[in-house]
């Protein structure tokens, strides 16, 4: 499991470590496992040119410390300052012993040593050192460390997109300057990276979007922090879910493995039954019940399939409940349905018509799976400011309605009704943003609740496995939500095969 945790948390264990080591001992840890990225991405550091952004903090002083190891061993090193008078003596002196150029970002101030100038100023560019950028073959950004907030600012911005523009990889050190550590928030310019080199632990931005797209792949270097045993975030792998998902016993039978109901569907939308009927009979749970108008349409395609039309209160004893995929406006269904005893699973038109205190008031858990448009809708803002505060947009939510969350998107988020941990789960592919794919989704998560997992372990779960299902459906090409949704037992045993 990836664990990620708050800026807060990681300068406490820097605090406590370094006061057991020498001075400049974990800077130097850090420093080591920078420059073997950029080596091994390099290829050939002897004659290579790497340029550094440097900063005003130790995020500026790790990359001047890098930059001397990647110039003792050949490389043509020249260091950017951003802040001339603040940058990090320690990391500057290194840099210069081991042969490395130093300049100036800041128009008007002349660079120091080795036969590189500063800007100039002139055409409101950065003269020589823009050419330095250009001719580049790794940019590390060193600019601004975890405590960054809002974007990028304007001289720093400039050298980025010259970075931008030029062939250089770019490598940023424990995060891309510009995006907030804590939140995933990108407000304003921030860097793009090919890799970012994080210490310690991840951080949350580095894990949620928007921020994790301007990451890269990310690469961790441990640098011996102790942290508590509680992260702020978790994302699952292979062997995390695999001890989740369910398996028969012997002596199991239909009823013993679970049984989901779902009451999904309507006459305009008869599909969304049938495609939360397909995810849940992939789900894990032994039978599924439907009840609603599209009876026909889903025991023609799934014969198995328990239907009825008489309503959930006569439709059979059942282990969960999926309730609202294609339902349009029928209210009593979704009220019937958050009025039982058993785990229910809220999505599309039944986030819409469910009441908030029926949902708060509710003795067995709900978990709430909407979009972003949904979420917005909910929480009464605008969707660009759920999608701009993916972490805080889904928090909120499972803190007003007292419900277990998933905030569906390239990086699916999972906030329980408890707090703890968020989830997050970023298995998927953009292909899966096609029609009918949450009701999988919502099938899936469902027969996972019924088969005995907590909400938040069947939310995680299913979009682990959803995610991969879409991967391996995909294959870079369009899919459709049934594609997705037979390839839920492939996703099953690569998970199970870890």
């Amino acid at each position: 499991m990836r664990t990620a945790y708050s800026v807060e948390t990681v300068r406490a264990a820097e605090r406590a470590l370094m006061a057991r080591l020498p001075e400049g001992a974990l800077m130097q840890r850090a420093a080591a496992g920078l420059a073997a990225a950029c080596a091994q991405l390099l290829g050939r550091v002897y004659g290579s040119r790497v340029v550094l952004l440097v900063g005003s903090g130790d995020n500026g002083g790790d990359a001047l410390y890098a930059g001397a190891r990647l110039a003792r061993r050949g490389a043509g090193v020249v260091a950017v300052l951003l802040s001339p008078g603040r940058a990090h003596a320690g990391g500057l002196a290194a840099l210069r012993r081991a042969g490395g150029t130093v300049t100036s970002a800041v128009s008007g101030t002349s660079g120091e040593t080795g036969g590189s100038e500063g800007s100039d100023g002139s055409d409101g560019g950065f003269g020589p050192v823009e050419d330095v950028i250009l001719r580049a073959d790794l940019v590390v950004d060193g600019i601004v460390g975890i405590g960054g907030k809002g974007g990028l600012r304007p001289d720093a911005e400039r050298l980025v997109r010259v970075a931008e523009r030029s062939r250089a990889a770019v490598v940023a050190v424990d995060l891309p300057s510009g995006v907030e550590a804590d939140s995933g928030e990108v407000r304003g310019a921030a860097v793009r990276a090919d890799l970012t080199v994080t210490f310690g632990t991840y951080k949350p931005g580095l894990l949620i979007d928007p921020a994790r797209e301007h990451a890269g792949s990310l690469r961790l270097v441990e640098i011996g922090l102790e942290l508590p045993p509680a992260a702020d975030l978790e994302a699952l792998q292979h062997a995390d879910v695999a001890r989740l998902l369910p398996e028969p016993a012997a002596e199991s039978d239909k009823y013993r493995r679970g049984v989901v109901g779902i009451a999904a569907g309507s006459a305009r939308y008869p599909g969304a039954a049938v495609l939360a009927v397909a995810g849940a009979l992939r789900g894990g749970a032994g039978a599924v019940r439907y009840v609603g108008p599209a009876g026909d349409a889903v025991i023609a395609r799934f014969p198995e399939t328990l239907v009825s039309d008489q309503g959930p209160g006569r439709a059979g004893r059942v282990q969960a409940w999926v309730v609202g995929p294609g339902a349009g406006d029928d209210a009593a269904t979704v009220a019937e349905v958050l009025g039982t005893d058993v785990p229910v699973l809220l999505d599309a038109d039944g986030l819409r018509l469910a009441e908030r205190d029926t949902v708060r008031t509710r003795t067995a858990p709900t978990l709430m799976t909407p979009h972003a448009g949904e979420a917005a809708a909910l929480l009464g803002v605008r969707r660009e400011e759920v999608e701009g505060a993916r972490l805080a947009a889904v928090r909120e939510l499972a803190a007003m309605y007292r419900a277990t969350v998933l905030l569906k998107g390239s990086t699916t988020l999972v906030a329980a009704a408890e707090g703890g941990p968020l989830r997050v789960n970023a298995t998927g592919t953009s292909w899966l943003a096609t029609a009918g794919s949450g009701d999988v989704l919502s099938g899936l998560a469902g027969s996972l609740l019924a088969a005995g997992l907590s909400a938040t372990d069947a939310g995680g779960a299913a979009a682990y496995l959803h995610g991969l299902a879409g991967r391996f459906a995909a294959v870079g090409a369009p899919v459709g939500a049934f594609d997705v949704a037979a390839r839920i037992p492939q996703a099953w045993r690569e998970v199970r095969r870890g």
